[in-house]
């Protein structure tokens, strides 16, 4: 049965025995005795709450000194570690959103100034377009009034001509028939034929 040597002294000297004496009382007692499982014997209770309070105590600062402050060490980097995470996923969110928004005004932009570009071009190659038929219309009205010119230069020429083949034609049908012919007379009558056909 095992006693400690605390106890043991205890017990001799509250017993008034020698050493030699509490080792045969004991051996003796070793054989009267009742086998009791010692942590559960009433008598070993004080020894066993004074290294419980030290074992405890032990813990306790071993568990406050160094191992707490490992773990909230470590919560404290996992903390940091995820609000930086939180805050860099934010910050490229809203990166994106930028991004993204800056997209669309580029593409906003883009399509309104090509349709400006296509709005210019189709009135530039429109006034073009009527500059050169403008163009193209006088240039037609000038020839036409030359031409217009021109006809009027050839008709007069041509009725003149014919006038003069028409008296020489006259005065020779009446110089035929009558033998003579006054050409003032056959002028005359020529001019008046012709004034009439004219009106």
């Amino acid at each position: 049965m095992f006693v400690s040597p605390a106890f043991a002294q205890i017990e001799g000297e509250s017993s008034g025995v020698t050493e030699g004496e509490t080792h045969t009382e004991v051996g003796h007692d070793a054989g009267g005795h009742s086998d009791v499982f010692p942590p559960f014997d009433p008598t070993y209770y004080p020894s066993q709450l004074l290294w419980l309070a030290i074992t405890f105590g032990l813990f306790y600062l071993i568990l406050k000194s160094v191992i707490l402050p490992r773990i909230a060490g470590t919560l404290e980097t996992r903390r940091d570690r995820i609000a930086q995470d939180l805050d860099q996923a934010a910050r490229m969110r809203e990166e994106a959103n930028e991004a993204t928004t800056a997209y669309e005004q580029e593409l906003a932009e883009a399509r309104a100034k090509a349709n400006k570009l296509s709005n210019d071009a189709q009135e530039k190659a429109k006034a073009e377009a009527d500059a050169e038929r403008a163009r193209v219309e006088q240039e037609l009205d000038a020839k036409l009034a030359e031409a217009e010119t021109r006809i009027a230069a050839i008709r007069a020429e041509a009725m003149q001509d014919v006038g003069e083949i028409a008296k020489d034609t006259a005065t020779a049908i009446v110089t035929a028939i009558m033998g003579s012919a006054d050409e003032a007379k056959v002028s005359n009558a020529v001019e008046n034929v012709r004034k009439e056909e004219a009106a």
